[in-house]
């Protein structure tokens, strides 16, 4: 008697298989995805949009003038983070979430920002094996875009004429203080900074590790008593760390393979110029083409983040097998691209701006009333476009960095992955005052279409520069049996 062969899943059930394999990480990993969703909110409100708008509104800055202090602000956070890396590997992931949490509600109370995304993807990486990385990576990136879609729902409400305007006021109960209303979106980025700290304090386990056995918990060195005084025993400490941490990060340059990948890092900065434009240059932008009021963070900000959200866990489980490096020039490609998209004319799209999608994206969903704008419609689809092509890359970029991390060092790696960037941020903080000044100026003729095409034609340096070293930046990573990931990199 034979037996009757067993049903294969279908394609959708296989699918939906691939994200089994998170029901075995540990909880720390869940905690980091909250914490994360929490955190971004946070920084939007407090820093990411909100910054040049405040710069100019409330301190009186040029756009020229605010594009200098947001490069500077950026700068210096980027090469805080850079040079803080090595020590989130030797303090570790917990302790290093405590710190960093604290020092953003203290700075953004101040008006002094930051921000830690490295030690979260350090944490990702710790939470989880090699069968879970690009699920958890994929989870990672679509949390932090839910977070920033929060925060770009509050941001435009605020500004709205149900809210408190774009220049409105509101006094602090039981304080008599006054405050604009960036500065209340900035006091609600410390009001949410408090919930993520208390998540981590609780609820994070100190040496927990995801392997391929399983998970791992390693409990932490004892500490020496030192029964003379206990500011000698901290002292001691911090000095066992700062020597720790100097060894960790010294070791990095003498790996060949690091350098391969901050030259990878180096060359997608290109297209992540776009995301630093749309921060820093966009937000004045859309003030001075759709009015003050206008919704503009719904198409900018909470579009493109609704659609890394859906668009990403798909795209992680269907290119597990893919290489990074493939994803990146794709993806870069269709990002870099969709810039080209409002630099058209708008009349372009004032047939579909005079019919049901109008209707639809501009009146039903942003509220808007009277004849549709077409740049509404322009913005629509260069966001749509954009977030296709980031959710290819994007969140390779982070799986890259962990997956060629050696063990230990993972802090380190992402830390330094962002040298590049303390460059990027400088250039696109200068260059965004000076291209609205030049392009997009809040009094006198208009010209928005040379600036986006300047940023567009930035943004193009990535799949080329992908493309033209792909011998110098290939590298084999784990898990993956794509051809071009086994080649030898040159070098």
């Amino acid at each position: 008697m034979s037996l009757m062969p067993l049903t294969a899943p279908g394609p959708f059930k296989k699918f939906l298989l691939k994200f089994h394999v998170m029901g075995s990480a540990p909880r720390e990993l869940w905690i980091i995805y909250a914490a994360y969703i929490l955190s971004n909110l946070a920084y939007k409100l407090g820093a990411q949009g909100v910054l040049p708008l405040w710069l100019s509104s409330d301190l009186g800055y040029s756009d020229v003038k605010a594009g200098v202090m947001v490069a500077t602000w950026a700068a210096i956070m980027t090469l805080v983070t850079v040079m803080v890396g090595s020590l989130a590997d030797a303090l570790g992931v917990r302790k290093t979430f405590m710190l960093g949490f604290w020092v953003c509600l203290v700075a953004r109370l101040v008006m002094t920002f930051t921000t830690f995304k490295w030690v979260m993807t350090a944490a990702c990486k710790r939470y989880s094996n090699t069968a879970q990385r690009s699920v958890a990576f994929s989870l990672y990136y679509a949390l932090m875009n839910l977070g920033y879609a929060i925060g770009d729902k509050i941001f435009d409400l605020l500004r709205g004429g149900s809210g408190m305007g774009e220049l409105g006021h509101w006094t602090l109960p039981g304080f008599g203080m006054v405050l604009s209303t960036y500065r209340v979106l900035i006091l609600l980025s410390a009001v949410f900074t408090i919930p993520p700290l208390i998540l981590v304090w609780l609820f994070v386990r100190e040496g927990v590790e995801m392997t391929e056995a399983g998970v791992v918990i390693t409990p932490p060195k004892a500490a020496a008593k030192d029964g003379r005084n206990p500011i000698v025993a901290l002292w001691r400490s911090c000095r066992a760390t700062a020597v720790e941490t100097g060894t960790i990060f010294a070791s990095l340059w003498r790996r060949p393979e690091f350098y391969r990948f901050l030259i990878f890092m180096a060359i997608v900065t290109g297209v992540r110029m776009i995301f630093f434009q749309l921060a820093y240059t966009f937000p004045k932008y859309g003030i001075r083409e759709l009015g003050a009021g206008a919704p503009f963070a719904h198409l900018s900000g909470m579009l493109n983040s609704i659609l890394i959200v859906v668009l990403v866990p798909i795209c992680g489980v269907l290119t597990q097998k893919i290489s990074a490096y493939r994803m990146v020039t794709l993806g870069s490609l269709i990002a870099a691209l969709s810039v080209f998209l409002i630099v058209v004319p708008p009349g372009w799209f004032q047939a579909l701006a005079d019919g049901w999608l109008g209707n639809l994206v501009v009146h039903q969903w942003l509220g808007v009333a009277g004849p549709v704008n077409p740049l509404y419609l322009s913005i629509f689809f260069f966001i749509v476009m954009l977030s296709i092509g980031e959710a290819l890359y994007s969140p390779r970029l982070y799986e890259y960095a962990a997956a060629v991390a050696p063990k230990g060092q993972e802090a380190s790696y992402m830390a330094l992955s962002m040298l590049p960037f303390f460059v990027a941020k400088l250039l696109v903080g200068v260059s965004s005052g000076w291209l609205l000044a030049a392009y997009c100026p809040a009094v006198g003729p208009r010209h928005p279409e040379v600036m986006w095409g300047i940023i567009g034609g930035m943004a193009l340096v990535t799949p080329l520069g992908t493309y033209l070293f792909r011998k110098q930046i290939q590298v084999h990573e784990e898990g993956r049996d794509d051809s071009a990931a086994q080649q030898k990199p040159a070098g």
